[in-house]
């Protein structure tokens, strides 16, 4: 019988210490499972989604709000810009790509974002199924939303106002799903998409279509000298896409195609869109532009880089307290199985002896308590992880919100880290104990001294 036989067998003669120390380690490394999960996956998300976007450019208020509204979409919007606004930031000749985004409603949850075709070019998407938005009401889902509601192309889905599933429902325009996104594991599959027209619509909006024969033609603006600081300062509405009391706006005859596909037919009032997804066109623009925009205009500016860092950085002081708290209940573990491993050398001094007597070696006794704590630990980090896996799947099952983008059965390489540090705090409450049965004399147990 070998020594890892022999160890188990003597764990299993302890069970109530031994199930404690055993418990107390899978909780600690529980803990550290989910916050190595999440923490890792937030920071992969936010970088993945917001990968190409130089800045979002929408109503004033809080900047992380903006970014969390208009590429993360888990909180509401600041508030609404002027399209004709917007159009003279998307023809300056420091931004390359300029993605309009008007929200407002949700279906089940799923956030319905009116935009055009250059939303897909910006996040490389690609189409597993269908083809995009031709008419208003026709829109393209993402793979998550056809997953969990088994949707397919043809199907009518019905928007809810505003950004939570308990809106009224708009039963009197349904959108007709024409294509399905390819997955790419980020917040787009998640969200329906539509164009500009359709949300303006939906809210009263009697104006034509602004889809045209340029929608989805994406240009440069570097042809056209248009200077943000010309951008003239108005009074905007925060909230809900309305019609106003003002004249047409005039577009010149040379404007860039993407402003036009952007406006559209504006009809007797101005329209308004949540926020603008910028690409800049150099890299000049990073200092100058968000400060023209703030300077200059009744919209902030706001950079994801920046937001996204701050954000991380105040998730991760509540991270940090937890990692504290699993490190100590890890702390506890050790002291339980040192405490169980010592308390068992006293009822089996005697058997340690007589296995002496019969030809065990000192090695062999210290290796045999050694594998007792190494044992325990093992099974304990084991657990741990599955426990850390089975609690992040039941959060997200339990929340049932979309903004839950996380993979519970994720396995990471850093959860063999966790593994090695369990088994090296079995180790280590072990070395006394394991010295104290190296130690034990023969003749002295023997006798009874």
């Amino acid at each position: 019988m070998n020594m890892l036989q022999i160890a188990w067998k003597n764990i299993r003669q302890n069970p109530a210490t031994s199930v404690l120390g055993i418990l107390l380690t899978a909780f600690g490394t529980g803990i550290l499972c989910v916050l190595l999960l999440t923490s890792h996956q937030i920071e992969e998300q936010l970088d993945n989604n917001s990968r190409g976007i130089d800045l979002v450019v929408g109503a004033k208020g809080s900047p992380i709000q903006l970014i969390l509204s208009s590429i993360y979409h888990m909180d509401n919007p600041t508030g609404n810009i002027s399209l004709a606004e917007a159009q003279k930031l998307a023809a300056n000749p420091m931004v390359k790509l300029a993605v309009p985004l008007s929200l407002g409603d949700n279906f089940r949850g799923h956030r319905i974002v009116g935009t055009d075709s250059t939303f897909l070019q910006l996040y490389d998407l690609k189409l597993a199924d269908g083809r995009l938005w031709e008419d208003d009401f026709e829109a393209v889902i993402g793979a998550e939303v056809a997953r969990k509601h088994g949707l397919k192309i043809g199907d009518t889905i019905y928007g809810a106002h505003g950004l939570s599933s308990e809106g009224h429902t708009h039963d009197e325009h349904p959108y007709t799903i024409t294509g399905i996104l390819a997955s790419g594991h980020r917040v787009v599959d998640r969200l329906i998409i539509s164009n500009l027209a359709s949300v303006w619509r939906m809210h009263g909006d009697p104006g034509d279509s602004p889809a045209s024969e340029h929608d989805g033609e994406i240009h440069d603006h570097h042809d056209h000298d248009h200077d943000l600081a010309g951008v003239e300062e108005h009074e905007h509405h925060h909230g809900e896409a309305h019609d106003h009391d003002h004249p047409p706006v005039d577009r010149p005859a040379d404007e860039p195609q993407l402003v036009k596909s952007m406006l559209g037919d504006i009809g007797s009032g101005e329209r308004e869109i949540t926020s603008m997804l910028i690409q800049y066109s150099n890299p000049a623009a990073i200092g100058m532009f968000p400060r023209l925009v703030n300077q200059h205009s009744s919209m902030q500016a706001a950079s994801p880089a920046l937001e996204s860092a701050r954000l991380f950085s105040l998730l991760g002081i509540g991270i940090d307290s937890l990692q504290v708290l699993a490190y100590v209940i890890m702390l506890m573990a050790a002291l339980s199985v040192f405490i169980s491993l010592y308390n068992a050398l006293k009822s089996r001094k005697y058997d340690l002896a007589i296995m002496r007597a019969l030809g065990a070696s000192q090695a062999k006794l210290f290796g045999i308590v050694i594998a007792e704590g190494i044992l325990l630990t093992f099974v304990g980090a084991v657990a741990g992880i599955a426990i850390g896996h089975l609690a992040l799947y039941l959060i997200g099952a339990s929340t049932g919100s979309t903004a839950t983008f996380l993979e519970a059965f994720a396995l990471l390489p850093q959860e063999a880290v966790l593994v090695i540090i369990g088994v090296a705090i079995g180790f280590v409450a072990a070395v006394i104990p394991a010295v104290k049965a190296y130690k034990t004399s023969i003749s002295a147990t023997l006798a009874g001294n």
